[in-house]
């Protein structure tokens, strides 16, 4: 494809960027630096602002610029706004060297032409988990490869679960864990609390209950789905969940379970930090299918791609610095520090010897799905937009959820 194609496609893309963005990643503030003149400087842009100069994570970057032989210029940006500067750069011909960008947004940009492929780059993903490389992946190439990967689980108090007689052990599938939560309200307790908001964090939670009860994204009204939004609407229903779940966000989600008061929290690999800090006794469960076993949960965490450049040359330096960036070492101390899980065995093995407390987590992100996966691409948004619309409606008692994932499904056609 022609660069000016290539600018054609990307000046479309602009005013269609991904909503789904920054569900479970970083955020911050960052300037719109650009490529230095100097064609020894390699551009790097990711979403990682908290990261300042001096942080493990620049001098990581400045490392394998020099391992590289070129000097390393990075700009960290609030992931939201990322995707629309990577767009604008494109549309402009000023594009980064390397970019580290949400999953969900790799195959709007590879459609709109702005990123290399792995067999353009050689950037080897052997080794990389087979469902974490599919959220990069479109028409069957892949652009890029993840850095990392966090996704969700069921966080429990373990106090609370004792106070009312419950075995953790006993929870195997959506059965037992409502038999468990009823048992909890039983005691005085409260049950569990998640993110049903309108908005993208909402349909990244409903998602493992929907992918875990066997249906698919292109249909929406399956007995599948409607038996999983019915799964929700019955825990609101009998005070299982509160009503505050159609308000929460995945932060003030995981403020009612650190409260104390919860038996269960849907929430992510980002909160383990927090979780330690709580001050009460937790475990970690992989969210269970509808018959057992682990529902796949949506995949969040970034991948490094390399967008188009229009002098070819440099892209023999870029895949030097993505080589060092995604090494076995470099991915260890990376996901390290983003408390993401690493989407190698060989390193998730390191993490998982060094935290033992990690293992449900590299357990979840086995069965996890890239929430473009199955060659949806760019249709994700509109799909998830209806989907997170549809929960709201059957939540709120507006329609039942039959009827409200029907006009979920009606919508996207």
């Amino acid at each position: 494809m022609h660069s000016s194609s290539r600018r054609r496609l990307a000046a479309v893309a602009l005013s269609t960027v991904l909503a789904a963005a920054g569900t479970a990643c970083s955020s911050g503030s960052g300037s719109t630096d650009t490529k230095g003149a100097d064609s020894g400087t390699y551009t790097i842009w990711d979403p990682y602002p908290q990261f300042a100069k001096g942080s493990a994570w620049v001098k990581l970057l400045d490392a394998c610029g020099s391992k590289a032989g070129v000097k390393v210029k990075r700009t960290g940006f609030d992931t939201s706004d990322l995707a629309n500067k990577t767009l604008l750069a494109a549309q402009q011909g000023n594009s980064p060297d390397v970019l580290i960008v949400d999953n969900p947004v790799v195959s709007t940009l590879a459609e709109a032409g702005v990123l290399t492929t792995t067999d353009e780059t050689k950037l080897d993903t052997s080794a990389v988990d087979p469902n974490l490389l599919a959220a990069g992946q479109s028409d069957g190439k892949t652009y890029g490869t993840p850095i990392g990967a966090n996704t969700l689980a069921l966080y429990y108090n373990k106090k609370v679960l004792k106070a009312a007689g419950v075995d953790i052990a006993s929870v195997k599938d959506w059965k037992s864990l409502t038999a468990a939560l009823s048992e909890v309200e039983r005691a005085g307790k409260k049950g569990i609390t998640f993110s049903a908001i309108g908005t993208e964090e909402g349909s990244f939670q409903f998602l493992p209950w929907f992918w875990g009860s066997g249906a698919a994204l292109t249909d929406l009204d399956s007995p599948a789905a409607v038996s999983a939004l019915s799964l929700w609407k019955n825990w609101l229903d009998k005070g299982y969940a509160p009503n505050s779940v159609l308000n929460n966000t995945q932060t003030t989600s995981w403020q009612e379970f650190a409260s104390g008061d919860y038996a269960f929290a849907e929430n992510g690999t980002w909160q383990l930090a927090a979780a330690k800090k709580a001050g009460f006794d937790y475990g970690v469960l992989p969210i269970p299918a509808t018959g057992g076993g682990s529902a796949a949960a949506p995949t969040g965490g970034e991948f490094v791609t390399v967008p188009v450049q229009s002098d070819t040359a440099r892209y023999a330096t870029t895949s030097k610095l993505t080589a060092c960036l995604t090494s076995t070492t470099n991915l260890y101390d990376t996901d390290t520090t983003l408390s993401y899980v690493a989407p190698t065995e060989e390193v998730r093995k390191k993490q998982v010897a060094a935290d033992p407390a990690l293992k449900p987590w590299v357990d979840a992100v086995k069965a996890a799905k890239g929430r473009t996966s199955d060659d949806l691409g760019t249709k994700y948004p509109k799909i998830s937009e209806q989907m997170w619309k549809a929960v709201q409606s059957a939540l709120s008692g507006s329609k039942s959820p039959k009827d409200a994932l029907t006009s979920a499904q009606a919508a996207v056609k």
